[in-house]
């Protein structure tokens, strides 16, 4: 098969108590029932319960998983051949968040393997910020585990907890332990590791989308919490654009005055913010995820089309110089 396309996916969409239209009027998709609230959009998946399919392409049809486990190195490059993952290690996201989000916490590895999770780390990157809207990340300077578990008690647990207002643009990277929420009017892209463990603290004492009261993990959150997590600040790209780097991803925005996207044998994925371009003859617009398949050619990863507004995030996974993660 000529890898010589960027490949896109068919997107997953969740249901969400949180969640509302903005996938359709802002991204121009296609929700599939006009009278649910969508707050997720999975565009790069590999999870048993959920994987992306590709379309448009080649390839149409075939998983991302088939991907990831039948054409390694020609999609995802030489250096990823020895990776340990059996699945595609990442997640990415667009989040619609019309009402705030459950405060919550993913545990780290050690924690998660104790209580039968999956580990996940994360970042956010803020695309729309309606006025007033913030986000909710690590306790409030001086808050101590033991004010924390008392304002559990009396419903007071936002109290404790820093409070961020951001704009379009702005990042926050967020490892496992760290409590966080989502507040009412952003729209975020999110990258993080594959897991969908999460272990909510609070949910503003709302029930869900079947009427019945949310489930809370009080036990398994505070184990996982990182209680000397004071005020995190947000991230400032670096001179390359870099956003955010751990052992399991690096996000750096696009720039517009390259001419090309990465590198011959490597494999990336590009989220479109804002705008549009085209690779390769394939265009690109707000909202578009694609990957970039490692065999491609230089020749091939020309960017063309570039929109005056034009805004995308790179994302890859890291490898060590002997090969491996």
């Amino acid at each position: 098969m000529n890898w010589n396309q960027p490949l896109r996916f068919l997107p997953i969409y969740q249901t969400r108590v949180w969640g509302g239209r903005n996938l359709e009027s802002q991204f121009g998709r296609s929700l599939p029932d006009p009278r649910l609230p969508y707050g997720e959009s999975w565009e790069i998946c590999d999870r048993a319960e959920a994987v992306n399919e590709v379309r448009g392409e080649e390839a149409a049809g075939m998983t991302l998983h088939e991907l990831w486990t039948q054409h390694r190195v020609a999609v995802f490059g030489e250096a990823l051949a020895s990776h340990p993952s059996a699945r595609y290690p990442l997640l990415m996201k667009i989040l619609d968040a019309c009402d705030d989000l459950s405060i919550q916490v993913h545990p780290p590895a050690a924690v998660a393997e104790e209580l039968g999770g999956e580990p996940k780390t994360e970042m956010w990157y803020v695309a729309q910020a309606q006025p007033g809207a913030c986000f909710y990340a690590g306790l409030r300077a001086g808050v101590t585990r033991t004010q924390f578990e008392a304002a559990l008690q009396d419903g007071s647990v936002a109290d404790l907890m820093h409070a961020i207002r951001p704009a379009a643009g702005d990042s926050l990277f967020l490892p496992s332990g760290r409590l966080h929420a989502i507040g009412a009017g952003l729209v975020i892209f999110e990258v993080q590791q594959n897991s969908d463990t999460t272990y909510r603290v609070f949910d503003w004492n709302r029930v869900g989308l079947d009427g019945q009261p949310r489930e809370l993990h009080i036990g398994p959150s505070l184990r996982s919490m990182n209680f000397d997590d004071h005020e995190p600040a947000m991230q400032l790209a670096q001179a390359d654009g870099t956003l955010a780097t751990c052992p399991f991803f690096e996000v750096r925005q696009g720039d517009p005055a390259s001419s090309l996207l990465g590198r011959e044998g490597e494999h990336l994925t590009v989220a479109v913010v804002d705008g549009g371009l085209s690779v390769n003859g394939c265009p690109l617009g707000k909202g578009d995820f694609a990957l970039i398949p490692a065999q491609m050619t230089a020749a091939e990863r020309q960017i063309t089309g570039l929109s005056a507004d034009a805004c995308w995030l790179e994302v890859r996974i890291p490898v060590s110089t002997s090969g491996g993660v």
